[in-house]
């Protein structure tokens, strides 16, 4: 199935930074929905299966897919223009050093994020959480995602992008030596669930605003294709893999330590090898 759906995020990324490029309109308003989209499939479906039961899972899923291809038809193309700059070819783009800091330091934040994704409910499950109190906690964080996507214009005034990239990589550092060090202390995996809203609703916003500034034009989709596929491919396999290895051998606790490492180097590559002058946040505007 990923094989036939893995395209289609890029290319959704793309059509609608090229659009908001010629409104008024903000990225991460629309993002925002995603997210919405996430809660009520998590609440709303987990009632579905508790009534009906598990085995309609495929089923609904199938439906989800129709929708989407149905509602696929209904985006607009985006219409190039002579005077636009396409010239740059896709690889002479790869050799610009800014270009690979970005997708290295995007790189190490998904992969301290893969180890998240795939264990922090079983982490928090053996040291004693209720599954409630793991929904909650997960649900938490996507609501505090959503706060910052329905904010970012208004942290935009105060910051640019690359020094939102970086706010976020510092911030995961913290938090994952939180949930490392302190997991029997419910009020600090509060907060650190709380830091979801920077160490991916921020994180994922000023990545993708970036990647599409360093990839113009008809690069855009190849662009976001690639930032995709290096960052929550590699990164994500990485983490996923990584984490697990790491926890047969030591602990989870050890493992989510070592993942802070991850977004610290990130920020030292970012805050060395990127330029700040090139993200002035009125440029997405």
């Amino acid at each position: 199935m990923s094989i036939f759906t893995s395209s289609t995020l890029p290319l959704a990324e793309s059509l609608t930074l090229s659009h908001l490029a010629t409104t008024n309109g903000h990225y991460s308003r629309i993002r925002a929905w995603g997210s919405f989209g996430f809660i009520v499939a998590s609440f709303g479906f987990g009632f579905v299966f508790d009534l009906l039961g598990i085995q309609h899972l495929l089923v609904t899923l199938l439906i989800t897919q129709v929708l989407i291809f149905i509602f696929s038809y209904g985006i607009p193309e985006k219409a190039y223009e002579r005077g636009e700059s396409v010239n740059l070819r896709f690889f002479n783009i790869l050799k610009n050093n800014e270009v690979i800091c970005l997708l290295s330091s995007c790189a190490l934040m998904v992969t301290s994020h893969g180890l998240l994704y795939n264990f922090f409910s079983i982490y928090l499950d053996e040291e004693g959480y209720t599954r409630s109190a793991i929904g909650f906690l997960w649900s938490l964080g996507v609501i505090c995602e959503i706060i910052v996507f329905l904010s970012m214009p208004k942290i935009l005034k105060f910051f640019n992008f690359k020094q939102i990239l970086m706010i976020s990589l510092f911030i995961a550092v913290i938090r994952f030596f939180i949930i490392g060090n302190y997991v029997d202390f419910l009020i600090l995996i509060i907060l650190a669930q709380m830091m979801h809203a920077f160490t991916f609703g921020a994180f994922h916003v000023a990545s993708i605003e970036m990647v599409n500034k360093f990839f113009p034009g008809k690069n855009h989709a190849k662009g976001q294709a690639l930032y995709n596929s290096i960052t929550y491919g590699v990164g994500g396999a990485l983490g996923g893999l990584g984490g697990g290895f790491i926890i047969q051998t030591y602990s989870a606790s050890s493992a989510f330590l070592l993942s802070a490492l991850f977004p610290l180097l990130g920020f030292v590559i970012v805050a060395f090898g990127i330029k700040s002058n090139k993200f002035n946040a009125k440029l997405f505007s």
